[in-house]
């Protein structure tokens, strides 16, 4: 029997496709394949761009978090992705990811660990490695600015007391928020975080700065000390 062959996106019927769609019904019209298919422009023999497209994505679960944490030379290991489209895709999503960050950084005030976490994600999401940062806020909790203390291993990130207080001191900043993230996904505090923290609170008394809070970031949700009565 002859293989029926799959039709390519331009014998489509006209509202099916990803382009005329979105001039005819606006870009929330789109699913997220149709959306990535007109980033690729163009599929396989067998499949075609939106379907390359869908099966990318299912690939990573639906999620355009997981997609975003691909490598260009993790795209080229799919079937019909060269080196330039790996390198659209991955410039899309590092868009996207800096509009979400500009955002919120028009909320510079913070009231909550909420507020934290999403200041904070932009710059802690998709981390292959720890990292720890600190927040600097002034006496009204408004955001000074954010510093990256270290980067570590894939289960563990140092943080020097002296380093965080310098650069607490060197801003004027009379409090700071801790975080760090967790790539095994876990994001239960661990011993050494429990000890660290209550290290940090202890020297920040001292010193007239507060240790507000200490988050853990793990699969883009978070743990917040405070909330669980931890500082």
């Amino acid at each position: 029997m002859e293989e029926v062959k799959k039709k390519s996106i331009k014998h489509w019927d006209e509202m099916d496709k990803p382009r005329e769609k979105l001039l005819a019904k606006g870009k929330d019209a789109l699913s997220d394949s149709e959306l990535l298919g007109i980033l690729l422009g163009s599929g396989t023999r067998d499949l075609s761009a939106v379907e390359l497209a869908r099966e990318i994505l299912s690939s990573n679960n639906s999620n355009l978090n997981s997609l975003a944490a691909l490598s260009v030379a993790d795209l080229m290991k799919y079937k019909g992705i060269g080196e330039a489209k790996a390198i659209t895709i991955t410039a899309a999503l590092e868009l996207g990811r800096r509009r979400r960050e500009s955002e919120v950084l028009k909320k510079k005030k913070i009231t909550s660990s909420k507020d934290i976490f999403e200041y904070m994600l932009p710059v802690m999401e998709n981390k292959p490695f720890e990292e720890f940062w600190i927040v600097l806020l002034n006496r009204s909790n408004s955001i000074i600015n954010r510093e990256m203390i270290s980067i570590g291993s894939l289960t563990a990130s140092l943080a020097d007391p002296r380093k965080i207080f310098k650069m607490a001191l060197e801003k004027l900043a009379a409090a700071i928020i801790l975080c760090h993230n967790h790539p095994s996904g876990n994001l239960r505090p661990s011993d050494s975080d429990i000890q660290l923290t209550k290290k940090l609170k202890a020297g920040g008394l001292l010193l007239e700065i507060n240790i507000l809070d200490h988050l853990i970031f793990a699969d883009n949700s978070y743990f917040s000390f405070a909330d669980a009565g931890l500082l």
